[in-house]
């Protein structure tokens, strides 16, 4: 699956002309058939050779063996083809090729040195093992995937999926992120992270969702909302709904309309010339200077910057690798 999802999602980028955005190759490290755990093989038709070019390379789960894996005990070849942690650069740095992880794969990453110093993510059911296995890793078992600039990584099999719209996304915009999305009939972003998939408890029969107040809520993003109307629209108790909120979404009302919020500022911004100003009062922050601020924190750039980079024709993207 999590092969099988990089190919058809970078394979489904395309520009406005209609050509592909990214050329997507599977390797190993040695060419061939290569077992999986499902019921049939899959066949890699290139070596580790095509990663010297490559602009992305990620490295999909292999359960048993990966979680066998320790610091510094990588497979000779296997760290050599992905190279020391000096071809991703140092944590915040803009050198080298981009790397990413689906599931498991990043005990991988973490094994050749790639995570020190990072905060990553893997699935929740081998997150205590991968924090005790390399404590100089910052694990945050929650999400769906982790961006750190030129290392990524990402929860269980389905968040691959997640991780790989958001590369597209940050290459190419959030444009051509939904055009793959609708392609696929997936969601081009999911709410919350992976807290909400974990198993617990099963909760008291006959409990309300809060879809509707979501619903409402994301036809009125201008609006000055508030938790306490949010609440009302399914009938119920402030802290009650906040409770139901966070189960269902893993955020807050409050995070979670914020999120929503820049998204729908981020495609104005790519589609439209309006202004920050009038943007921010569109999607309910009312000014420029508080949109700069939420854009800031959640996405590290200015609405600015984001626009200048997102607006017009894109180039190609990097070359991904699976």
């Amino acid at each position: 699956m999590e092969l099988g999802l990089v190919h058809q999602l970078f394979g489904n980028a395309r520009d406005a002309s209609g050509a592909a955005l990214y050329d997507v190759r599977t390797c190993a490290l040695t060419p061939g058939r290569i077992r999986t755990d499902a019921d049939f093989p899959v066949h890699a038709e290139h070596g580790p050779e095509v990663l010297a070019d490559a602009g992305t390379v990620i490295i999909p789960a292999s359960h048993e063996q990966d979680e066998s894996l320790r610091r510094g005990e990588l497979p000779p070849a296997l760290a050599e083809a992905l190279g020391a942690p000096e071809a991703v650069g140092a944590p915040g740095s803009g050198s080298g090729a981009r790397i990413a992880s689906i599931c498991t794969g990043a005990f991988v990453l973490a094994a050749a040195g790639l995570l020190d110093g990072r905060r990553a993510t893997t699935h929740w059911l081998s997150a205590d093992l991968f924090a005790r296995t390399f404590p100089a890793v910052t694990v945050d078992p929650d999400v769906l995937y982790v961006d750190e600039g030129r290392v990524l990584t990402s929860a269980g099999e389905a968040a691959g999926i997640d991780l790989c719209l958001h590369m597209i996304r940050r290459d190419h915009g959030a444009a051509v992120a939904a055009a793959v999305a609708r392609r696929t009939v997936v969601p081009p972003h999911r709410e919350g992270g992976q807290a909400q998939y974990i198993q617990r408890p099963v909760p008291e029969p006959g409990l309300t969702s809060t879809g509707k107040a979501r619903a409402w809520a994301l036809e009125r993003l201008g609006e000055p909302l508030t938790l306490a109307e949010m609440a009302a629209r399914e009938s119920m108790s402030v802290r009650t709904f906040s409770r139901r909120f966070r189960e269902e979404t893993g955020l807050t009302p409050m995070r979670w309309l914020a999120t929503c919020r820049v998204d729908r500022a981020r495609e104005l911004l790519e589609e439209t010339d309006r202004t920050v100003d009038r943007i921010a009062a569109e999607t309910g922050f009312g000014t420029g200077a508080s949109l700069r601020q939420h854009f800031q924190a959640g996405l590290g750039v200015s609405p600015g910057a984001y626009r200048m980079t997102f607006r017009g024709v894109r180039g190609a993207g990097p070359r991904p690798s699976g």
